[in-house]
């Protein structure tokens, strides 16, 4: 008998832990759950703001860890920021608000493309993790860009516009009710970047707290790296 997917369900998959070290010598931690069955894409995870309480298992990153490799055939890769904290230990350094993670973004996709030889990968960024997608997500490898609650912290009109001269695709999910950035004003902050696709969640706050706001992150991920595999099911 089928059970319904709830905010604890942790379905199957290949999980290994890993160590990337960065150009400047830090030890990142991270780990990647892949699919047990057929393969069809992976996304990177760029967590919100450490000195706040992101780290890799910020409850969206976690969730897709454990249900996105059995449901949609998508590997999930996760890593700790320098000096980030999680279950699963902490990484080399000190937060750098953004500058010195671009090593940290640099060496991670170079490990998922040199190392674990991933395809069909896109860069998933939420929160603080967006300013690092945008500033530093360049690798020519990954296929886009999928932005959650992309609050434009430390990114400037000049880095948004360099992704005007790059032909992949960006999508932001910005929630009704996000404090740091709502529609009405994603719409004007995002005006430099001519090619992004907004759109406007409705009745989810910046923390995406709820099944409902969970379920439609995932699909939203989903239809991007494995359409064939959307909608998700909501039970299994």
């Amino acid at each position: 008998m089928s059970e319904v997917i709830r905010a604890n369900t942790v379905l199957p998959s290949h999980r290994t832990s890993f160590r990337v070290i960065t150009a400047d010598g830090h030890s990142l931690i991270g780990e990647i759950a892949r699919p047990i069955g057929e393969y069809m894409g992976a996304i990177l995870c760029l967590h919100p703001l450490p000195t706040a309480g992101g780290m890799m298992d910020s409850h969206i990153y976690k969730k897709a860890a454990n249900r996105l490799p059995e449901l949609a055939g998508i590997a999930v890769v996760r890593f700790n920021t320098r000096g980030t904290t999680s279950e699963a230990g902490t990484s080399e350094g000190e937060f750098d608000n953004g500058k010195n993670e671009g090593l940290d973004v640099e060496a991670v996709l170079k490990y998922c493309f040199d190392e674990l030889h991933l395809t069909n990968v896109w860069v998933v960024g939420w929160s603080f993790g967006t300013d690092l997608a945008l500033q530093h997500a360049k690798d020519s490898r990954h296929k886009g860009l999928i932005l959650l609650s992309p609050p434009l912290r430390t990114t400037t009109p000049d880095q948004l516009m360099y992704w005007n001269t790059d032909p992949r695709p960006i999508v932001a999910l910005i929630p009704e009710f996000d404090e740091f950035l709502n529609p009405a004003q994603a719409i004007e902050r995002f005006a430099p970047l001519r090619t992004i696709e907004l759109l406007p969640v409705l009745e989810a706050k910046h923390l995406w707290v709820g099944e409902p706001s969970v379920a439609r992150v995932l699909n939203e991920i989903v239809a991007r790296v494995a359409p064939l595999r959307a909608p998700l099911p909501t039970e299994y």
